[in-house]
């Protein structure tokens, strides 16, 4: 009897063992064959509404905000930036429908209360089972009637399927991206690869980071071009940055040298330079470590604008709790020496509506100098 149920057992843990690499064989092959591949240069999605297509004012309101796709409010904690990649450890794998419509809320109310020439926002959802379908790149620019709207997807996959020991609990299907809004139609939109990736499989799951850049006609003669930004995370050693950088570099010094305006905003997932990552509060045991920015990443005469007063981004392991939560500053925004920085603030929100907070910068475009 003893040996009938010992050969019972056998044939169970390897049946177990053989369902466990059929699902991870079927996982990484479904992955690979639906993997997202976009080509370095394409069009953005676009919806037209501006009326204007020239630039009159030279004094210009811009606001970043990363909106964590509504589902990073005060209340998440978020598996993943506590190694998730298998258990979700109990924390939050997509927060509940009520959280994510508060959030959405949240920036439905920022886009009525915070009035500003040019929108860049980041983890805009178009479309996502984490978010519940919830279309906030359309529902943001239903604030906006006066703003032409572009979207650049940096995340699609059909089926992300982390946790992997939890697949009842996958994270689903996400199409999500970047979002400029601005009061004049731009002549040019244009996504850009972001040069780069994770090794596999991972990349097969995580974004395909891209800049999206709109060219605006001014009054003045040089065009205004903007490039909204978010820079890869969970880069441990920073070599995906710093290829994106270098790209992001050249972009911006080879439109300045056209004679452009160049506003470079987003989440950079690093600290300006100088700035340390602790500057708000101790990080003793070294949990939340970001990179900072060379200080002679760009020539001296750009300007990094930001407000130091205020934290921009606060770490997700746990629900927020102020004072106790890890906070810093990786959102901001990189001008040209032709544009001059008049004011720049934090919005305090207590991360009410997202693990980052908006920055407002007020900007003048300078006259180009008489020949």
């Amino acid at each position: 009897m003893s040996k009938l149920t010992s050969s019972r057992w056998k044939w169970l843990i390897l049946g177990i063992f053989l369902t466990v690499i059929l699902y991870l064989v079927f996982v990484l092959s479904y992955g690979a064959a639906t993997d997202w591949q976009p080509e370095a240069v394409t069009a953005p999605l676009e919806r037209g509404r501006a009326q204007g297509t020239v630039i009159t004012d030279s004094l210009l309101t811009f606001a970043i905000w990363n909106v964590g796709y509504g589902g990073l409010g005060a209340e998440s904690d978020f598996f993943y930036d506590d190694g998730g990649f298998f258990f979700a450890h109990g924390k939050m794998i997509r927060a509940d429908r009520e959280m994510v419509e508060k959030n959405v809320q949240g920036q439905t109310m920022f886009g009525q209360s915070v009035e500003a020439d040019f929108y860049l926002l980041q983890e805009v959802d178009y479309d996502s089972k984490r978010s519940y379908g919830i279309n906030q790149f359309e529902n943001f620019g239903d604030q906006l009637p006066n703003h032409h709207a572009t979207f650049a997807a940096n995340y699609r996959n059909d089926r992300v399927p982390i946790p992997i020991a939890e697949p009842w609990r996958a994270y689903g299907y996400v199409h999500s991206g970047l979002a400029t809004y601005s009061d004049t139609e731009p002549v040019e939109e244009i996504r850009y690869q972001l040069p780069g990736s994770f090794g596999f499989p991972t990349r097969l799951f995580q974004l395909d980071r891209c800049a999206l850049l709109t060219r605006h006609t001014t009054r003045f003669g040089p065009d205004l071009v903007l490039i909204n930004v978010h820079n890869s995370a969970y880069d441990s050693d920073g070599s995906l940055k710093r290829q994106q950088m270098e790209f992001l570099r050249e972009l911006a010094l080879e439109e300045y040298e056209r004679g452009s305006y160049v506003l470079i905003g987003g989440d950079w997932n690093q600290t300006p330079p100088y700035f340390p990552y602790q500057k708000f509060m101790e990080d003793p045991a070294g949990d939340f470590p970001q990179i900072e920015i060379a200080p002679d990443y760009l020539p001296d005469n750009w300007t990094y604008a930001y407000d130091p007063t205020r934290p921009t981004n606060r770490k997700t392991k746990t629900p927020y709790v102020k004072d106790e939560t890890f906070v810093t500053l990786i959102d901001f925004f990189v001008v040209s020496p032709n544009v001059r920085v008049r004011r720049v603030r934090g919005v305090n929100q207590n991360f009410a509506f997202s693990d980052h907070q908006p920055v407002v910068l007020t900007a003048e475009l300078l006259p180009p100098p008489v020949k």
